[in-house]
């Protein structure tokens, strides 16, 4: 069984975050400019074995996709193009972000650290990694 990884991709960076090989518990990867992911995950796939990706996708309060398709949407084909062998999954990524900086204010990050936008994508990759395992567990 291979890992599973999340993005979650923006204009300027994408966060990721990756499984264990038992595909139990998510753990924070990166964050990388988003011009390098493909080479960053080619690499990566070259390294360890991984399954399938989970991409964050942006959806409105009314559950249509948000304006920001423009620029995932075409990720996501490239995706498909240059790794047929994933399984490309596609997960709800509403509010990601503010939860990911309300778990920083929790866990008592000082002000400079909530900053931090690169984190800031970390941890939601990492949120939309987990909501994909919860569904999972919960379909069995």
């Amino acid at each position: 069984m291979g890992r599973v990884i999340a993005i979650d991709y923006g204009r300027k960076r994408a966060g990721l975050a990756v499984t264990d090989p038992l595909q139990l518990i998510s753990n924070n990867l990166t964050t990388i400019p988003a011009t390098e992911i493909f080479s960053f995950l080619t690499e990566y796939f070259s390294k360890e074995e991984v399954d399938k990706i989970v991409v964050g996708y942006p959806k409105n309060l009314n559950n249509k996709p948000s304006e920001a398709v423009i620029y995932i949407n075409p990720f996501i084909k490239k995706l498909e193009k240059l790794f047929p062998d994933k399984e490309i999954i596609l997960m709800d990524e509403r509010f990601t972000s503010k939860i990911a900086f309300k778990s920083m204010i929790d866990g008592n990050l000082k002000k400079k650290k909530r900053m931090d936008k690169e984190l800031i994508d970390k941890i939601s990759a990492n949120l939309i990694l987990q909501s994909y395992l919860e569904l999972k567990r919960n379909n069995k």
